[in-house]
């Protein structure tokens, strides 16, 4: 193809993917790509246009200069009209090839200033060098880019946003704002509006407008308010740990910065997220929590009288991972302020503020959940040796811009202490900055110097109008230190020596930021000294008046910290047989315009026989429970791993069009619905979209919350949701939530990762009533289950080891009067059993009591009786001992089942099945025997284990 031409009115086309060229050249055509990496005297050669075009750039450069060297207003003085020039083609002009090879080296230095002038930036408080890259020396380009070049190129040419009429004018600004006390990495973003408008918003200093001298006097006081709390309680409880804030304190101020910001764009609620360090410091100063409370869980360590003081106890968890809800008063408003309590796993809260936020993002009173960005801005802050460490925060970058999990876009802000406890980053990641993750997201960073305050705030107000633009997350990159060690009582020297050297020798930035203010006249040396003596009267006269409040008699034993299983009020969880009717009709419906698949159609129209005649399956069962629910106005959100069809294809939720591949969920299309029903397929994660439930059930106490798994063995890689905010959140943080896990389970041979979601392990989390667990075998008894799920009013985590061959079983399956009359059993008898004759009663859970009742042995077997426990926790104590009453000729109570004996249920409720049988009678294990896998991996073995064990549990009875 041959060479396009730039000349005439193709010149600004060519400039449009000459632009492109620059962000990507495989962007454009190949032979535009040709042109502009041919060189310079080439170029001018074959496209004399572009030639007229940098001797136009330079004949009004020259104007301008003479216009300004005589003081006018942009116009060289009158002079006589010129004679009108005669019409005849201008000869070619002179190519001046230093120039445009000029032009070509300073877009490149532009570039690399874009790109790389993160490296020359002075980022770090302790004054390291920055290594910085040979591209950003204008010397080291070819041509070399001197003074007097640079004073020859045209700024204009080399789309720049900062001031400056040439190179050499805008040069000095441009390394400025990319090698100061702040530096940006956004080149790596895919989209291009979104890269020129961050260019534009970082060149121009749009957000990094200088603070008045009130708004500077203010950052101060509040740095003397972060300093002065650290030092009060370090001398008040020498040796306590605090994790202090030190080295990061305008993190503080930053937070402020960032609830105003929220609230001007809408936002009633900011939710924050963040491990040990600082937190206390949070807590108070955005929080809002008095320094009373705070001081008083100090005190706590050392006096029962402290403990006892308050309503609230002291039992539950350590301070610094407490959380805490506060309201503040901005310009825009009142906002909520929510510190969400998390554990000592770092990350671990990440997901869980995601989904807080998505909560109350969500009008959960619209048919399909509608979410409004604007309403809550979820802020994470993340240690540097954490965010590049824990797996769940690239879970959870991951979740940002996904439909059911989207937020609008969150802040992170990196503490950097450029240390992990005693582990130096060279020994933490393969990477250069803590921050680089986040470039696989398309995230943009934000690199600041913690001792520059005023850059670190405008780097939020960055951020935040970047997340009102665009709706993605942001990441700030907080360059401080850490002044003590990972704790109080901590050495850092033993590990860091040089650092912990230079942190003792450097002045706060409250002191820095002090002493500038006083240079500029905007303090004197004597109200700075005030301010931070003010804050230590504060804290000094809170704690006596904290202390007045001891003593005064005996402290009152602490309570044990049991919680009350519920409210004794009972739950109404039928539904009339009409209404059950209507719904299943409404769930049938597709509009005119939809084109559902023929073959699933016909499955699905079978539920309108299945209500009417028997047979109403699993999927059937959950449906009419979802609809019931709706129209009584409780909201349902159910997610995880291809949750919208379901793993055995059994729920067909949301239906997608044969002819457009357009969708629709019939759920949200009920008559009289007057709730949000959301349902969306997972990532390929458990970790962070369990914790992501957890936080929007926590924010969402009326609405239920389901999460499923794939498979559910593979729960597991969400155990730590499950071990330190599913089952302990009650008991640390008295908090709880509806969520439910629907966790598929059951021996069918598919190998040991597709048979146990391991209820071992949540029986072993179960205490205080803090969990329900349930194992259903009819779809009756799993439609009862989720309505009282949602209606109790006591609310507790549910986790259900859901079947997967019972799906379809009919002898599974339910008749409407069981849905119409019935009621959640925890404990299911043997309906056939001759009570008269029955000698052993087989105890089970689960899908093994259709393998034992639909056995060939089975009907010889008059002498077994096989009931079945629904609810492994709480266990049904009084109806456990009513059932083994009933059989007056027992003389073997077997507990069966298919995990080995070292798993499932056995270990757990042995104790209360030995204390609700007869003394006389011995209890017995039937099941696989102890293993460190959980089943089999052939199918003949599973098969052969399977007919043992049941062959064993129809067997005669031993005589005597």
């Amino acid at each position: 193809m041959s060479r396009p031409e730039v000349d005439g009115l193709n010149a600004g086309y060519a400039a449009l993917l000459l632009e492109q060229y620059l962000d990507n050249p495989a962007a454009v055509p190949s032979e535009w790509r040709a042109l502009f990496e041919s060189g310079p005297e080439e170029l001018l050669a074959m496209q004399p246009g572009l030639a007229r075009l940098l001797e136009r750039q330079q004949r009004d450069g020259s104007q301008r200069e003479v216009s300004q060297r005589d003081g006018g207003n942009g116009h060289a003085p009158a002079a006589a009209p010129a004679a009108a020039p005669a019409v005849s083609v201008p000869a070619p002009a002179t190519v001046d090839g230093e120039l445009v090879g000029g032009v070509a080296a300073a877009m490149a230095l532009v570039k690399a200033f874009r790109m790389h002038g993160h490296l020359a930036a002075r980022l770090d408080p302790l004054g390291s060098e920055p290594p910085s890259d040979p591209a950003l020396e204008p010397e080291r380009l070819v041509p070399r880019l001197t003074p007097e070049l640079q004073a020859r190129i045209p700024a204009s040419v080399l789309r720049l946003y900062v001031e400056g009429d040439t190179l050499a004018d805008a040069l000095p600004r441009l390394r400025e704002t990319y090698c100061g006390t702040i530096a940006y990495e956004i080149e790596h973003i895919s989209d291009h509006e979104e890269r020129v408008w961050l260019r534009q918003a970082i060149e121009s200093g749009r957000y990094r407008q200088p603070l008045s001298d009130d708004e500077r006097v203010a950052l101060l006081g509040r740095l003397s308010e972060v300093e002065g709390m650290e030092h009060y309680l370090r001398r008040a409880f020498l040796g306590q740990k605090q994790f202090s804030i030190e080295g990061l304190d305008v993190l503080v101020p930053m937070l402020d910065e960032s609830i105003d910001l929220a609230a001007d764009a809408g936002a009633h609620e900011v939710v924050i997220g963040m491990a040990h360090r600082g937190r206390l410091n949070v807590l108070a100063h955005v929080v809002g929590r008095p320094y009373e409370t705070i001081l008083r869980e100090f005190e706590g360590e050392r006096t029962i009288e402290a403990v006892v003081a308050s309503d609230e106890g002291g039992t539950g968890d350590v301070k610094y991972h407490l959380g805490a809800e506060g309201m503040r008063t901005t310009r825009a408003g009142e906002v909520t302020v929510t510190l969400a309590s998390n554990p000592s796993h770092l990350e671990a809260v990440d997901p869980v503020v995601e989904g807080r936020a998505r909560a109350e993002q969500t009008d959960r009173s619209t048919h399909a959940g509608n979410t409004d960005p604007a309403v809550a801005l979820p802020i994470l802050i993340h240690g540097d040796a954490s965010f590049a460490g824990q797996g769940d925060v690239a879970e959870t970058l991951n979740l940002q811009g996904l439909p059911g999990y989207s937020t609008g876009g969150s802040l992170h802000l990196i503490g950097n202490n450029q240390v992990g406890f005693t582990t130096d980053p060279e020994d933490g990641r393969s990477t250069r900055y803590s921050s680089d993750l986040a470039k696989g997201f398309d995230i943009p960073i934000v690199h600041v110097n913690a001792d520059d305050p005023e850059a670190a705030i405008s780097a939020v107000r960055l951020a935040l109008a970047y997340r009102r633009r665009f709706g993605h997350d942001v990441v700030i990159d907080l360059v401080g230190y850490r002044r003590h060690g990972h704790n109080e009582q901590d050495e850092a020297a033993y590990t860091q020596p040089l650092l912990a050297a230079a942190i003792a020798e450097h002045p706060t930035v409250r002191e820095q930021f002090a002493a500038r203010l006083v240079e500029d006249g905007a303090v004197t040396q004597d109200q700075a000294d005030e301010l931070a003596a003010d804050v230590q009267t504060r804290l000094r006269s809170a704690h006596e008046a904290l202390k007045e409040t001891f003593g005064g008699g005996a402290p009152e034993p602490v309570a044990d910290g049991r919680i009350p299983a519920g409210t004794g009020d009972e739950v109404v969880t039928a539904v009339a047989a009409d209404r059950l009717r209507e719904l299943n009709e409404e769930l049938l419906r597709v509009p005119d315009w939809f084109t559902p698949h023929p073959k699933l159609m016909r499955q699905l129209e079978r539920r309108r026989e299945a209500i009417e005649q028997g047979g109403i399956d699993w999927g059937q069962a959950e449906a009419l429970a979802f609809a019931s629910l709706l129209v009584d106005g409780i909201p349902i959100r159910i997610t995880g791993q291809d949750t919208e069809r379901g793993t055995f294809s059994h729920r067909h939720a949301v239906l997608h069009d044969v002819q457009t591949g357009a969708t629709f969920t019939p759920m949200q299309h009920l008559d009289e619905a007057a709730a949000a029903f959301e349902i969306h397929n997972s990532p390929l994660s458990e970790y962070a979209c369990l914790g992501f439930e957890y936080g929007y059930s926590a924010a969402a106490p009326e609405a239920l919350v389901l999460w499923e798994a794939q498979f559910g063995d593979f729960v597991n890689g969400a155990q730590i949701v499950i071990d330190q905010f599913i089952a302990a959140g009650l008991s640390k943080w008295r908090e709880t939530s509806r969520l439910t896990l629907l966790l598929p389970h059951g021996y069918e041979g598919n190998g040991p990762e597709h048979s146990s979601a391991r209820l071992e392990r949540f029986l072993q989390l179960a205490a205080q009533e803090n969990i329900r667990i349930a194992n259903c075998t009819t779809a009756a008894q799993y439609f009862h289950l989720l309505r009282r799920q949602a209606l109790d009013a006591t609310a507790r985590p549910l986790v259900v080891m859901t079947p997967k061959g019972l799906l379809r079983l009919k002898q599974a399956s339910s008749v409407l009067d069981d849905l119409a009359a019935g009621e959640f059993r925890p404990l299911l008898d043997d309906p056939g059993a001759d009570r008269g004759q029955v000698a052993r009663l087989v105890l089970c859970s689960g899908k093994v009591y259709y393998d034992i009742v639909g056995h060939d042995e089975r009907a010889g077997a008059e002498h077994v009786a096989v009931a079945r426990l629904e609810q492994l926790y709480p266990f049904p104590v009084g109806q456990a001992a009513a059932l083994l009453q009933g059989y007056p000729k027992l003389r073997e109570f077997v507990w069966a089942q298919e995990e080995p004996q070292n798993m499932g249920a056995w270990r757990a409720i042995r104790h209360r099945l030995e204390e609700a049988k007869p003394a006389d009678v011995p209890l017995r294990y039937l099941g696989r025997p102890w293993r460190a896998s959980p089943s089999e991996g052939y199918p003949t073995a599973h098969l052969r284990e399977q007919d043992r064990i049941v062959r064993a549990a129809l067997a005669p009875l031993a005589p005597g």
